[in-house]
């Protein structure tokens, strides 16, 4: 279920940065999509797993 949150908030986030903005909001866009891009599970010993 996590997981669904989070690659549905990548997704919104991202949504939501290509609409119109003011400099502030796009400023939290920014903040909250770099937050959870860095939820992102870290590949282990150097191997890419599948998604």
């Amino acid at each position: 279920m996590e997981e669904y949150i989070h690659l549905q908030n990548l997704i919104l986030f991202k949504k939501r940065l290509a609409e119109p903005h003011s400099d502030a909001e796009r400023d939290v866009l920014l903040k909250l999509l770099a937050d959870e891009e860095a939820k992102e599970p870290q590949p282990k010993r150097g191997v890419l797993l599948p998604r």
